[in-house]
């Protein structure tokens, strides 16, 4: 059997396939041990400056195969915490979110329910505009919880989430890119996203690292100004006292 996820390292990109294209990329067992494993790779190497997730085939995910969700017990006891505070189905969203360093989700065909959650872990998402989207698990009679509260909290207003969960409706690219659901739209995500990639690898992974830890708690409401300020000056006493920043500036005068 062909891996359920393929993993990729150049130059400090790493390219993560979803690898089911017979089915779309849907989530069966194998699939979100598969994704867990490389969210928990990626999270202990320090090869890695920035990473691309994209799906094999036709689509990036259709969600949850629903051979697997028929299974009662194939999702028996949700509210036992395996990864930290997270569970499973959690993890293979939420993980990405927590990975140390940006990833950037190249987005085409269609990207549904666990597929969407999915997405919507990491920093950036370049959707084809003829891209299908939907939060649609009211369809099934559930709501989507791998994270896709806390994720979609910080990406669109409240009656714009609520709107997407309650109806289940489909947007495209070009919808989702106004509503902010996807960072930009292209007809190459795939090549845009491993191009800006490429670009971010090129700057100090310190900084970038340093940069994703102040924009979590940025994005953390409870946290007050002065708690962001703090750690924007702490971030950068540590990066100016690496001496990384005197090597990169002296190599710039240098031509």
């Amino acid at each position: 059997m062909e891996p359920r996820v393929t993993l990729e390292i150049n130059a400090g990109v790493a390219d993560v396939v979803l690898n089911r294209p017979d089915k779309m990329n849907a989530l069966d067992g194998a699939m979100f041990d598969a994704i867990s494993d490389t969210v928990t790779e990626l999270g202990e190497r320090d090869d890695v400056d920035v990473v691309v997730l994209s799906g094999a085939g036709r689509a990036f995910c259709a969600g949850i195969d629903l051979a697997f969700l028929g299974d009662p017990g194939n999702v028996a006891d949700l509210e036992r915490r395996t990864h930290g505070e997270a569970n499973l189905f959690q993890h293979v969203a939420w993980g990405w979110h927590t990975l140390p360093m940006p990833v950037i989700a190249a987005l085409h065909g269609v990207v549904l329910g666990g597929g969407i959650q999915i997405a919507l872990g990491a920093d950036i998402r370049i959707a084809h505009p003829a891209t299908r989207l939907s939060v649609m698990e009211a369809r099934w009679g559930l709501v989507p919880d791998m994270g896709g509260f806390p994720l979609l909290r910080e990406l669109v207003p409240g009656d714009v989430a609520r709107e997407l969960v309650y109806t289940g409706r489909q947007v495209d690219g070009s919808e989702a890119a106004d509503l902010g659901l996807v960072t930009r739209t292209a007809d190459d995500p795939r090549a845009e996203a491993l191009e800006l990639a490429r670009q971010i690898a090129a700057n100090s992974t310190s900084a970038v690292r340093s940069a994703k830890r102040l924009f979590a708690l940025a994005l953390d409401e409870s946290a007050p100004a002065g708690e962001l300020l703090l750690a924007e000056s702490r971030e950068q006493q540590v990066l100016l006292a690496s001496g990384e920043p005197r090597e990169r500036v002296a190599a710039h005068r240098r031509g």
